[in-house]
């Protein structure tokens, strides 16, 4: 049989990356302690004592000697809403080559971001996607039609283009988050990837956003994205070094051992506090180190999902 050059050429280089992380995500859960927490999540459902058995699937019975009903499309929406943060810090660190195994943050995000797509077309969920900065730069409506997919693929690609900031952009968080909630009227699970610094709003506004999307009945996950042993352990040579904030282009000059130590004290406060935050609020809160690969974010996700059924 002849190669459907179209059919090959219908998939963009993130998507097909995408397809490739969910499928070996999958396969990693098969040989893992998790066996039978994978792709059949969505599909299928523990039966209940006393319910018909018309729709209990007897050959996953087989296999498993535990009973599951089949699960059916309209019990099966979701509507879940990818928001990442596109401020100019989410381009740390600069590099050279920049590819989804030696990502920076939004490089990381965005291929995250795909991969969450790709399983949740599997599933036969909506998706919306928004990107923020110090505005709203980009926001669809959730639909889960397989052009709708293949758009959404296109915004985030444009990210990829950009291996640099385009000039410099602060966070506001608080401010997108609260405008997003006010245009999101249905329950969705909400799910945002953004490192938290922030230069024109403190934590109290941005938790304030946040308790508005729960407000609105909302289930939301919290990535925090890092280059963690950059950005949380400090680890960088003991010379003279010029750091620069690449959202406000401050410069600062020390020696890294120098203030090491106070750094890493203040970086566990910082997080401390919005681990604690987020349980107070009931968002499920998510350490995302860019180094550490993409199932840390599929597994946060398959966990959540279920928990919503």
């Amino acid at each position: 049989m002849p190669i459907n050059r179209t059919v090959i050429q219908s998939y963009t280089s993130l998507e097909f990356l995408a397809r490739q992380i969910v499928e070996g995500f999958i396969t990693g859960l098969h040989k893992s302690p998790f066996h039978g927490f994978s792709v059949e999540f969505a599909e299928h459902r523990l039966y209940n004592t006393g319910e018909s058995t018309r729709n209990i699937d007897w050959k996953l019975y087989a296999r498993t000697e535990k009973l599951f009903v089949k699960r059916y499309e309209e019990e099966t929406n979701l509507r879940c809403h990818l928001i990442i943060d596109n401020s100019s810090s989410m381009y740390y660190p600069l590099k050279e080559q920049i590819d989804p195994y030696n990502p920076s943050k939004i490089v990381f995000s965005v291929y995250a971001a795909a991969a969450l797509m790709v399983m949740l077309n599997k599933q036969r969920d909506a998706t919306q996607l928004s990107l923020f900065s110090d505005t709203i730069e980009f926001t669809t409506h959730a639909r889960s039609s397989s052009t709708h997919q293949h758009f959404l693929f296109m915004q985030l690609e444009k990210l990829l283009a950009q291996s640099r900031p385009d000039g410099a952009h602060t966070t506001s968080t608080a401010a997108a988050l609260h405008e997003l909630a006010e245009k999101s009227h249905r329950r969705s699970l909400v799910i945002i990837f953004t490192d938290m610094f922030e230069t024109t709003e403190s934590t109290d506004e941005v938790f304030s956003a946040l308790q508005h999307l729960c407000h609105n009945k909302h289930e939301v996950i919290l990535f925090h994205v890092v280059d963690r042993s950059k950005e949380i352990d400090f680890d960088f040579k003991n010379v003279p070094t010029r750091f620069i904030d690449v959202e406000t282009n401050q410069e600062l000059k020390l020696t890294p051992h120098e203030v090491r130590e106070a750094y890493r004290r203040q970086q566990r406060e910082f997080v401390n506090e919005l681990k604690i935050r987020c349980g107070q609020y009931q968002i499920d809160f998510a350490e995302a180190d860019i180094n550490q690969g993409f199932n840390q974010i599929l597994m946060q996700f398959l966990i959540k999902r279920r928990n919503m059924m």
